[in-house]
């Protein structure tokens, strides 16, 4: 089976991700055969350069000579993604966006593009047609809509908690105990790789970072000031800097 080529957003995100992980602070050269095995980046092609060319245009990337790093810029776009990276630094400013959407049944395609753009964005459904996220993403969501099909069946809101237990409303929006229990499968899952003795070290960690990859699709990113600072999400992102430090460097 031939593998599907990604496309240009497929492509900037992955990359995105990869310099996130590999660690935002310095560059990295993105074309290291090591990296671009663990990572499963595109190829040094005609069509990667165009990318990065874009990229360096749009500002979500720095070049140092040859490497490159992620920019703050780069960061609010890979969030849009995968929101666990969002409150990695960012504070939590306590609002609440309140998406509202109902899109006739006839214009089903049109209801379903809407959602696939704002699947990585961290909401969780609240009541019938009304979806909630602690991110930040008004201005995201002006520009995807204004001036399109979505606009005239989008409202948006922002509010703070001022009556009831937000506990519940994290385990009725998000489901909290359920991303709990799938990191707890990823600790297993990464153990068991690790413990495989006929895999090498860079065969290890790309399927690590596989199975990473697959449960931060579905984290919704909430911030400390909701789940802890002990959160489980959390502490898989430094298990993951670790086992990285390790395996990247042992050959």
């Amino acid at each position: 089976m031939v593998a599907k080529t990604p496309n240009i957003k497929e492509r900037r995100i992955r990359i995105l991700l990869t310099l996130f992980l590999l660690d935002k602070t310095r560059p990295h050269n993105i074309f290291d055969d090591t990296i671009k095995k663990v990572f499963s980046l595109p190829s040094d092609s005609p069509r990667t350069r165009g990318t990065l060319r874009q990229m360096l245009a749009d500002e979500v990337i720095k070049k140092d000579e040859t490497l490159y790093r992620i920019t703050n810029v780069g960061m609010s776009e890979l969030a849009l993604s995968f929101p666990f990276v969002r409150f990695m630094e960012m504070q939590w400013d306590g609002l609440y966006r309140i998406l509202s959407y109902e899109v006739p049944e006839n214009k089903r395609k049109l209801r379903d593009s809407l959602r696939r753009e704002i699947s990585g964005w961290g909401f969780g459904p609240w009541h019938r047609s009304f979806w909630v996220t602690p991110h930040p993403i008004v201005a995201d969501l002006r520009a995807l809509i204004t001036n399109t099909p979505y606009e005239s069946y989008v409202q948006m809101f922002e509010g703070k908690t001022v009556v009831g237990d937000e506990k519940i409303l994290l385990e009725k929006v998000w489901d909290t105990p359920k991303i709990e229990m799938g990191y707890k499968v990823l600790f297993r899952e990464w153990h068991e790789v690790l413990s495989k003795e006929n895999l090498s070290s860079g065969e290890k960690l790309s399927k690590i970072f596989s199975l990473y990859t697959n449960m931060l699709k579905i984290d919704p990113g909430l911030p400390a000031e909701l789940v802890g600072e002990k959160w489980i999400g959390r502490e898989a992102y430094d298990i993951f800097v670790e086992m990285k430090g390790i395996l990247l460097q042992v050959k």
